[in-house]
């Protein structure tokens, strides 16, 4: 199993002030190994990046909310994420790997959803996890059911490949990493098109992350800016922001968070677009209090 980079420990303060009760929409929690060891078969394994070095994080960049998303290197076995919820507290939430509706029954779901859970995660299938058609259409019934929203992580290669799973879906879908588009095509990059053409529909989200990985030019990552802008003016109620901290299956240092933050400052063109995106927009999808 390769060993990928582990995250920034000295998290920096923005050279933005965020505005209050901001929303970290997808972090992830990982170890300590010896108390939630990595699933046999794992397709990959990432240094420990526990909820006391997220918080610290979260502090430090000035969020107050976030949701932790559960990765592939536990499966269904979701016990390092409720225990990273209930230590963040109230202001926290949780979202699920798919994976759990094979074989959970509604009390182990009804322990997820009392403990913070409110969406379940479609992983790309490079990551190890895929689903049948049919555990997929059983997943998606249980979410229908439990009153969550449905998360799509993109392939490398982005979304549009994967569109035609999702896009007659009649409940909230949300839409990671902008859906990996090239910014090299720019407009006619068919992944965009196809998130374009689906937030137009009401029930489609899409987050602003990974912007580190999506860039063809490097840091500050500006040729990402254009596809942010495009985002943000076909949904601006339906868009969220995310660090992905600890940036899993990273090949290269992962970013300071901060300047993923300022990325996002720069790509928007006013305090009220902000506080839709960090504030107003994540507590309409995840279920805080507005």
């Amino acid at each position: 199993m390769p060993a990928y980079f582990p995250f920034d420990p000295n998290p920096r303060v923005p050279s933005v002030t965020l505005p209050p009760l901001a929303c970290d929409s997808q972090f992830h929690v990982f170890g300590p190994p010896e108390i939630y060891p990595v699933r046999p078969g794992a397709a990959y394994e990432m240094p420990t990046a526990t909820i006391a070095a997220a918080m610290k994080m979260h502090r430090t960049l000035g969020l107050q909310r976030g949701v932790i998303v559960q990765p592939t290197t536990y499966g269904a076995d979701h016990q390092a994420t409720l225990d990273g919820v209930a230590a963040a507290g109230p202001n926290y939430r949780g979202c699920a790997n798919a994976a759990v509706f094979e074989n959970a029954d509604d009390a182990a779901l009804e322990k997820l959803h009392a403990g913070g859970i409110r969406g379940a995660r479609f992983s790309r299938q490079s990551l190890g996890i895929a689903l049948t058609p049919q555990a997929f259409d059983r997943a998606i019934a249980r979410i229908r059911e439990l009153g969550w929203y449905a998360k799509v992580q993109p392939e490398p290669a982005g979304f549009a490949e994967q569109a035609v799973l999702y896009e007659n879906l009649d409940l909230p879908v949300l839409i990671d990493h902008m859906g990996r588009p090239d910014p090299a095509a720019g407009a006619d990059d068919s992944s965009l098109k196809k998130v374009l053409e689906l937030l137009a529909r009401g029930n489609f989200w899409v987050m602003l992350s990974l912007a580190e990985k999506i860039s063809r030019t490097g840091k500050p990552w500006d040729d990402v800016i254009p596809i942010m802008r495009a985002l943000i003016e076909a949904a601006p109620d339906r868009v969220i922001w995310a660090s992905d901290w600890p940036h899993p299956v990273s090949t290269s240092q992962p970013p300071n968070e901060a300047d993923l933050v300022d990325l996002l400052y720069r790509a928007t063109d006013s305090d009220e677009e902000r506080h839709r995106i960090l504030v107003d927009n994540p507590a309409t999808l995840f279920g805080f209090d507005r």
